[in-house]
């Protein structure tokens, strides 16, 4: 191989070890983590034993605290990749939807009261992909951000619904009337993103 191939080659190899450098940076990492713990909180509660419900509420609540901390390692180190950007709002959905329907199935969770979050989640999805293959980054907005803090608790608290007994607090009364507040602010939130989507949209013809 003469110099110049390689040469060629180092360059090459250099750019692509820097790709697969960013690519699995530690926020990513983490949103990636946060992906593989669906099918493991999926697994503990499809059957709901006491000691399983808490173990699913455990990694749920640890999934969601990953969601926390990539976003602010992130920014602190400036390691915001386009990766990132798409499978973190991918990553939190895969997760809130799973919980969702597994509550569904064990009736603690009125099936129109899923369904209008998971619709409203997909909307949003398609509307801020639109809105990215023009150029545009819709970011979240505040009521979006305490509709997921609401969303988490309220599944965490179903979640563990008959697997532990607080006598000052009826943990599925408490779960439902969040869910119903996190239903609020995500309608709200939907509003706000359409909005901002049509007022880019105008801007740019």
């Amino acid at each position: 191989m003469s110099q110049a191939h390689v040469a060629k080659a180092q360059p090459k190899a250099a750019s692509q070890k820097k790709n697969v450098a960013q690519t699995f940076n530690l926020p990513n990492t983490l949103t990636f983590l946060r992906i593989l713990l669906v099918p493991v909180y999926i697994g503990l509660f499809s059957t709901p034993t006491v000691g399983r419900s808490i173990a699913a509420a455990a990694v749920f609540g640890f999934a969601a605290l990953t969601d926390l901390l990539d976003g602010y390692i992130a920014r602190q180190r400036a390691q915001i990749t386009k990766v990132g950007r798409l499978f973190d709002p991918l990553a939190d959905k895969f997760l809130v939807i799973s919980g969702l329907i597994l509550l569904v199935q064990f009736q603690r969770v009125a099936a129109w009261l899923a369904i209008a979050l998971i619709v409203r989640d997909l909307a949003v999805t398609g509307i801020r992909a639109i809105a990215a293959s023009r150029g545009l980054i819709i970011a979240a907005g505040i009521f979006g951000k305490y509709k997921v803090a609401l969303q988490i608790v309220a599944i965490i608290l179903l979640t563990l619904e008959g697997a532990v007994s607080l006598s000052v607090l009826n943990v599925h009364l408490v779960g439902t009337v969040t869910l119903y507040v996190a239903l609020i602010f995500s309608l709200v939130s939907a509003g706000q993103y359409i909005l901002e989507a049509w007022n880019e949209f105008s801007k740019k013809g």
